[in-house]
């Protein structure tokens, strides 16, 4: 009896087989395959838009009131006067009003940005005479800095107040009003590195 039994589930355990197939990747996690979207945007996606907007320039009511106080541009007025100061030329021309300062059709503490010591140099001449608020001051200016400008207009103002009434030659020039400013920037020197600046010698 022991034998047959033992015989009978030797036979039925070869009967048996047994899957010894394992996956080599046991995390692996499979998904469905989607279309990948591109995130650069097409050029279809998005709408220019175009604003134009018409802004008044803050010199066009400056250059109305200049056309209409000097009929015929500068070079018709009869109290005119040039002022030069380094690479600065200043054209101006006084007319009688209240004081107002006008420099290439904008008002001269906008142009001037408000620096005291250039608006003092464009005020001296008429402060001298006491015509502060008596006339109205037209300049062109061009060439050069804001510097140079301002003490161009001052020599320009200071020569059309002697074309008002020559007695203005005394007080002017004992202000040294009347006196151009010659002195300008010395040329540079080839070989040197400024005007007199020279490079660092080295002996070795």
């Amino acid at each position: 009896m022991a034998t047959s039994s033992i015989s009978s589930l030797a036979s039925s355990f070869a009967s048996l087989s047994f899957s010894s197939q394992v996956s080599q990747k046991p995390n692996a996690l499979a998904f469905p395959l989607t279309k990948s979207r591109s995130l650069s945007p097409s050029p279809k996606s998005f709408t220019t838009l175009r604003v134009s907007a018409a802004v008044a320039s803050p010199s066009e009511p400056f250059k109305d009131l200049v056309k209409t106080r000097l009929p015929g541009g500068f070079a018709a007025q009869p109290i005119i006067g040039t002022g030069r100061r380094k690479c600065s030329i200043a054209r101006v021309v006084l007319q009688e009003g209240t004081g107002q300062v006008i420099i290439n059709y904008r008002d001269a503490n906008d142009y001037l940005q408000g620096n005291p010591l250039w608006i003092q140099y464009v005020k001296v001449p008429l402060v001298t005479l006491g015509y502060e608020g008596s006339y109205d001051v037209f300049v062109k200016a061009h060439g050069g800095g804001l510097s140079g400008q301002a003490q161009a207009i001052s020599l320009g103002i200071a020569r059309a107040l002697l074309k008002v009434s020559a007695s203005h030659r005394s007080p002017l020039k004992s202000e040294g009003l009347l006196t151009r400013d010659s002195r300008i920037v010395e040329r540079k020197k080839p070989g040197l590195k400024k005007a007199r600046k020279a490079p660092q010698f080295s002996k070795r």
